[in-house]
């Protein structure tokens, strides 16, 4: 069976408040840019069983229900929960009943802003000078098995810093757009190396770690996002 090529954060009008996106125009343009399927994580909501079989046969696409997860650690991607249990906003919650749920945990978009002076000041901190090193000591990398290092809302330079605090952590990648509307659909994904059917075989490849973040999808060119095959962003 082929790789299946999924993006791995997409946010649609069924969940989703802040989202323009349908979920028929998310399967098209997932289909138009060569995407096998989607993660579906709305903000602390999960779709429920039948509207993910209704969405696997009406377009014929993979999906799995996902949700972001909003903690006072940052935002958590979790793929595994069949519903949502009150407290997981709590990082420790959220990670035992993960857990218990056999589920995944996704460290989202962790360093979006961080390079932005203007963002630290507007909270009254210090501008954020840590090197990879000491940004894999965050307490967010302690819970989460795995990072987003490819987030369509975030910059070259704060995706590439992802990568490396992964690699100094021995965690894997995932890319995701974190799409909110048509545009950017599938401009980050997660190549799985066998070929997804089903929510759990996903859970089987992450969990053996059978996968890989990558871009250049919708422009024909899909390569795999590695520190030896990227330059250095702008500063």
């Amino acid at each position: 069976m082929s790789p299946s090529i999924i993006d791995m954060h997409v946010h649609t009008t069924r969940g989703a408040t802040d989202s323009s996106l349908k979920p028929v125009e998310l399967a098209r343009k997932a289909r138009r840019v060569g995407l096998d399927g989607v993660v579906v994580t709305e903000h602390d909501r999960l779709w429920d069983r039948r509207e993910i079989s209704s969405f696997r046969e009406t377009y014929s696409l993979f999906i799995a229900s996902g949700m972001e997860v909003s903690t006072e650690l940052g935002h958590i991607l979790v793929i595994g929960l069949d519903r949502y249990v009150p407290g997981i906003q709590r990082s420790e919650d959220l990670r035992r009943v993960v857990r218990e749920a056999g589920g995944y945990l996704i460290a989202a978009h962790p360093f979006r802003h961080y390079f932005h002076r203007a963002y630290w000041e507007s909270q009254g901190w210090e501008p954020f000078d840590l090197t990879p090193q000491e940004a894999a000591r965050l307490p967010v990398f302690e819970l989460v098995d795995a990072i987003e290092v490819l987030n369509g809302g975030n910059n070259d330079r704060e995706n590439l810093f992802a990568l490396e605090v992964a690699r100094v952590l021995g965690k894997p990648g995932v890319g995701g757009s974190d799409a909110h509307s048509d545009q950017g659909v599938g401009i980050y994904t997660t190549v799985f190396e066998k070929g997804l059917e089903t929510e759990g075989e996903m859970l089987r490849e992450l969990k053996a770690g059978r996968f890989y973040p990558a871009r250049g999808l919708p422009k024909g060119k899909l390569e795999r996002f590695a520190l030896d095959t990227v330059s250095p962003p702008d500063s």
